[in-house]
């Protein structure tokens, strides 16, 4: 298996033209464009009969960088970073509390 098969394999190396939207702030369009230039790789798959773009994410962060300047890749990562960690810190929360819940129940059971 060579080095562009593999990437295409790995976790966190590809993402859909959907995720590439909303990560990135890229158009329907300029994917379409960059894809008929040969500037994205893609491959095209479905779930459920709807198709979809799956690209490389390396090849997206680089037409990003391109068309709209490094400044602007490091915050739209950073936005998805931060949305990422808050969603799980919501998850733990919701999470601690019913282990709070679970361990007040068993120390009532226990001190009965």
């Amino acid at each position: 298996m060579d080095d562009l098969d593999s990437e295409w394999q790995s976790k966190g190396a590809t993402l859909s033209d959907k995720s590439a939207r909303e990560e990135f702030g890229l158009t329907q369009d300029e994917i379409h464009q960059a894809a008929r230039a040969g500037t994205l790789q893609y491959g095209v798959a479905s779930m459920h009969g709807n198709p979809w773009l799956r690209l490389l994410r390396r090849e997206v962060e680089a037409l990003v960088k391109r068309k709209h300047g490094a400044n602007y890749l490091k915050d739209r990562q950073a936005k998805t970073e931060l949305a990422r960690v808050t969603r799980e810190l919501k998850r733990l929360k919701s999470q601690m509390a019913q282990l709070e819940e679970r361990k007040a129940e068993l120390i009532a059971a226990i001190g009965r």
